[in-house]
């Protein structure tokens, strides 16, 4: 098995990180571990996983927070945003550490979309 460089390490956090563009890009939480993964998936398998994952959590988090948005019509989607929203920053960052230590992280309620 080979081991897990610094710099696998280092761009496995990007790419759950990157995620977090969709603070200021429209659909950047999924743009930016989709190019994360585009760059880095041939040369390394650590980054090819750790990005795959993030991605299809960040397409799990896109459609849970259309759902939501469209139930703010009977006004549960307010709360429904809150939790999405939350549980998207507190697992993004949990998976950007275990990802720096070297774990392969997996994030709970992720549609495999991408394999």
């Amino acid at each position: 098995m080979n081991e897990i460089t610094q710099e696998q390490k280092t761009w496995g956090m990007i790419s759950h990180l990157s995620s977090l563009v969709g603070f200021i890009i429209p659909l950047g939480n999924v743009l930016g571990p989709l190019v994360v993964w585009l760059i880095k998936k041939d040369t390394m398998p650590f980054v090819d996983d750790q990005a795959k994952e993030a991605l299809n959590f960040n397409i799990t988090v896109l459609i849970a927070a259309i759902v939501s948005g469209i139930l703010t019509v009977i006004l549960i989607g307010f709360l429904l945003l809150l939790v999405v929203g939350l549980g998207w920053l507190v697992l993004t960052v949990m998976a950007a550490i275990k990802a720096n230590e070297g774990v392969s992280y997996r994030y709970p309620f992720t549609l495999r979309l991408i394999k």
